[in-house]
């Protein structure tokens, strides 16, 4: 690409993913400044550093890293970027602890198109957003065309646990009660539909959502019964508590 290219103007609207913008060069930072700071901005990322501090209070650090590969990239009920930000915040809330902030990489094919990525980033940038939480730092890797299924995000979580709180999978007990927030199998069967292009008579909606408050709550008032908690769908949580 001629550096008039790199000068112009991102074209989100009909443009693509070339493999100079994965090159660290200025086709990169035109990509990550037009685009991802624009649905992520916030001051961690201001600083364009390639990594970010933070404060953090009493407590324990929790961490979580989970890759995303999922197809297709859209689905009824969101898309990959909102389910890497849910599932993410989940597996950090699912230790009762509370998410603070999200690292994104990026995976991205040679010809993905600009409008899309948009809309997934724009969908990450909401769901962080409306949990209270800052994707504070990110990388972005571009592809051959055809080394890839479009798009693939990885996402790594931080969150702060209270003193005291140990929820883990080696608790569960014997006669332990499970309790579930909603029905199972709505992400599984909305994904499977668009994916072998199944109709049903009722569109079944990925229930995709962060589920940080629903367990600081279960928490809250478990008194200490809670054992663990589990997130099997990404938007429906379980727990088993004596």
């Amino acid at each position: 690409m001629s550096v008039k290219a790199y000068q112009r103007k991102l074209d989100v609207e009909n443009g693509r993913v070339e493999l100079s913008h994965g090159a660290g060069g200025r086709a990169m930072a035109q990509l990550i400044s037009g685009l991802f700071h624009q649905a992520f901005g916030n001051e961690w990322l201001a600083g364009s550093n390639d990594q970010s501090a933070f404060d953090v209070t009493a407590g324990r650090m929790v961490m979580t890293t989970d890759g995303y590969v999922i197809s297709p990239l859209f689905f009824p009920g969101g898309n990959i970027g909102s389910l890497a930000v849910h599932g993410t915040i989940n597996d950090i809330a699912m230790s009762g602890a509370r998410p603070l902030y999200l690292s994104a990489s990026f995976i991205i094919e040679e010809g993905f198109r600009f409008s899309d990525l948009k809309t997934i980033a724009e969908s990450m940038g909401a769901a962080a957003c409306a949990a209270g939480v800052y994707i504070i730092a990110g990388d972005t890797k571009v592809v051959e065309r055809g080394k890839a299924d479009g798009l693939f995000i990885s996402m790594t979580g931080i969150g702060l646990v209270a003193d005291g709180l140990d929820l883990s999978a080696d608790k569960a007990k014997v006669g332990d009660r499970v309790l579930l927030s909603g029905s199972l199998g709505d992400h599984g069967v909305a994904i499977m539909s668009k994916r072998q292009n199944v109709a049903f008579q009722t569109e079944i909606v990925s229930d995709s959502a962060a589920l940080h408050s629903l367990a600081a709550a279960m928490v809250a008032a478990g008194g200490g019964g809670i054992r663990v908690m589990r997130d099997p769908t990404r938007g429906r949580a379980r727990c088993g508590s004596q």
